[in-house]
């Protein structure tokens, strides 16, 4: 078992298998839906994917942006990390539709080309009320909420408070899950002008400085809050428990670097638990979360040891095996060719798309901060991406 370079391999070890329980989710309900039945009463194996995902992402997301110190080399690199692997699955998702090799969402014809695009390039489109092109696009909007909620608390200096916001979030998705079970985002217009505000707020966080800087900030991490409260098309009571769970990986990181208590890192992940366990009516949906839970504190108690490369490995291109998976649904003729197929092309898009892009991106960002940016941590973890979609038959 040889070592990986990175402190952080146990992230990506964690990444790799979570992307490919998403993807078995989906393929196996394509595939063999009579037996993944029987285990999908059982634990929801993708949205167990997820929950890995998000705590990955809540564990190293702020980090990242604190240790650069600077907004606009943040966002810098992560329009380089999502957005080129996003715009070529997209358009190859548009090429298999128009040969019919892949179903895109039957309301995508519904609504205007311009609002669609704009939608699914800004990453908002769960949030706006706007079909996805890719179904798994979908939490993108989630991370991205997080993100403008990250960058605003550390605008105003109170980004050590996450453990607080994870509990808050937590229980106040309770009542907020029963005020608003569904989306009240709707209509053309709204999505366009809220999708403006927001990339109004990004843009000001990262060019402005001074007082007009950290407003925007703060404006654009309000905005993302409240497009998830109102927005959310799985309801504020999943959505909360998403950017929860996101802050209580944060919270984490902050005990680790003895910036607050143990015990309340521990009890900002049990509020998660807690309060996000009935917010789905899904008997393999509460056994995940806990599983969730579980691995990450076991991987993280086994932070220090050395991980397989090939785990590793995973992790680095788990971005490119979950956007793009689902576009082998329909081309593959079982599971098993399916991820035969599946791993080497996700291999090949990172290391054509992804990569290249990442370093540009750094190259960027540390042109915006004046040249000032550290060198980035030496593992994929430091470049998280969305997680995976949360599952459901029929996504």
């Amino acid at each position: 078992m040889a070592p990986t370079a990175s402190r952080l391999a146990w992230l990506d070890a964690l990444r790799g298998p979570a992307a490919l329980a998403v993807a078995l989710h989906h393929s196996a309900w394509t595939f063999i839906p009579d037996v993944w039945a029987h285990v999908d009463r059982r634990i929801d194996v993708g949205t167990w994917g997820v929950f890995v995902f998000f705590l990955v992402s809540g564990y190293i997301i702020p980090a990242s942006l604190e240790r650069g110190r600077d907004v606009r080399a943040f966002w810098t690199g992560r329009a380089f990390r999502l957005l080129p692997l996003l715009a070529a699955a997209l358009a190859l998702a548009l090429l298999l539709a128009a040969y019919g090799a892949f179903d895109p969402n039957p309301g995508l014809a519904r609504r205007p080309p311009a609002v669609v695009a704009f939608g699914n390039l800004t990453m908002l489109q769960e949030l706006l009320g706007v079909p996805a092109v890719i179904g798994v696009m979908w939490t993108l909007s989630y991370e991205l909420a997080f993100y403008l909620m990250t960058a605003g608390l550390f605008a105003v200096g109170q980004e050590r408070r996450s453990a607080g916001v994870a509990i808050t979030l937590a229980v106040a998705a309770v009542p907020l899950g029963a005020l608003l079970p569904r989306a009240v985002v709707n209509g053309d217009v709204l999505a366009v002008l809220l999708g403006v505000a927001v990339l109004a707020a990004i843009a000001g966080s990262a060019l402005a400085r001074g007082t007009a800087g950290r407003v925007a900030a703060v404006a654009g991490g309000l905005l993302g809050l409240a497009l998830v409260v109102c927005g959310s098309r799985i309801g504020a009571w999943q959505g909360l428990t998403i950017l929860a769970a996101m802050f209580a990986g944060t919270a984490v990181h902050r005990a680790e670097q003895g910036v607050i208590r143990w015990r309340t890192a521990v009890v900002a992940v049990l509020a998660v638990l807690v309060c996000g366990a009935p917010a789905k009516d899904d008997p393999g949906w509460a056994p995940a979360l806990l599983l969730a839970a579980a691995c990450f504190a076991g991987a993280f108690a086994l932070r220090r040891r050395r991980f397989p490369r090939w785990l590793a490995h995973l992790g680095v291109i788990s971005f490119s095996l979950y956007l793009l998976h689902p576009l082998l649904l329909r081309l593959a003729p079982g599971l098993p060719v399916f991820f035969a197929v599946l791993v080497p092309l996700a291999y090949l898009t990172h290391r054509l798309i992804e990569a290249p892009a990442q370093r540009l991106g750094r190259r960027l960002a540390r042109a915006a901060s004046g040249g000032q940016g550290r060198r980035p941590v030496a593992s994929a973890a430091s470049e998280v991406t969305g997680p995976p979609p949360p599952p459901g038959r029929g996504r």
